[in-house]
This record gives structure tokens, C-alpha cells and sequence, in this order.
């Protein structure tokens, strides 16, 4: 299985296979992309992204490294700090079968432009997508 993981969050094993219900995560190849989010919209139009980045590059290798440890082959990336354009420049290079998005479930901790992306990734990029909110 070729699994894409978007969080903006670490992510464990756990998680994952809650997520992932009946199939397992022993051997699946899996990309974990963690968008530069910018914690508001203020942040994001002046263009003050070196904390964002910084920021999804510990977390994407964070949950790469606890999926690896339990069997998983990942690889972790940050990525742009629109979600859906880090979701849609993975999957020009990595042809997923499936995208998990985990994402905030309190507004108020909930990042600029974190906004419903599965229903959008399922429409324009024909991937089966499931959101887990937490």
C-alpha cells in the first residue's frame, strides 16, 4: 500500500492504524508531508514563513521516524503552506492509494487555511481521502 499522510501535528503509529482500519501499516510505503502552515492569516500574507517551515520539516520527520519504528517504510517532507497544494504536489511525484489528513478538531487551534481537504482531494485528484480530526 503507498500511503500519503498529511498533518500539521506529529502523528504515531497508533494513529495511523486507527485510521487505517483494516489494512495494515507493516511494509507500506508511506510519504508523510507536513504543510508550512502559518499560524494566522496575518503570517501568511507578509510571507513569514521560516518558523512554518521549521516547523513541518520536525514534525513530518517526527512522524516519519515513529511510522518507521513500527514497520512502515516512510519518508517525511515539508510542504507548501496551502494543504491542498502540498497535497497536490505529492501526489504529482508519489502516486498514492490512499491520503489520510489528520487535522486539528478545535477551531481555535486550527492553523490558517486548514480547512475540509479530503472532499476537495477526492474531487480533483481522484485518491481515496479520510480526515481524522483530534
Amino acid at each position: 500500500m503507498k500511503l500519503l499522510v498529511l498533518a500539521t501535528d506529529p502523528v504515531d503509529a497508533d494513529d495511523l492504524r486507527a485510521a487505517l482500519g483494516e489494512d495494515d501499516l507493516t511494509g507500506a510505503e508511506v510519504l508523510v508531508v507536513s504543510p508550512a502552515v502559518n499560524e494566522s492569516a496575518v503570517a501568511f500574507w507578509v510571507s513569514d514563513s521560516d518558523e512554518a517551515i521549521i516547523e513541518a520539516e520536525s514534525t513530518a520527520r517526527q512522524t516519519a521516524e515513529a511510522l518507521s519504528a513500527e514497520g512502515a517504510r516512510a519518508r517525511a517532507t515539508a510542504g507548501e503552506s496551502e494543504p491542498l497544494l502540498a497535497l497536490q504536489d505529492a501526489l504529482s511525484t508519489f502516486q498514492a492509494d490512499r491520503v489520510v489528513v489528520f487535522a486539528r478538531g478545535d477551531e481555535e487551534a486550527q492553523r490558517y487555511r486548514e480547512d475540509d481537504l479530503t472532499g476537495e482531494a477526492e474531487r480533483r485528484f481522484g485518491v481515496p481521502a479520510t480526515t481524522v480530526t483530534r
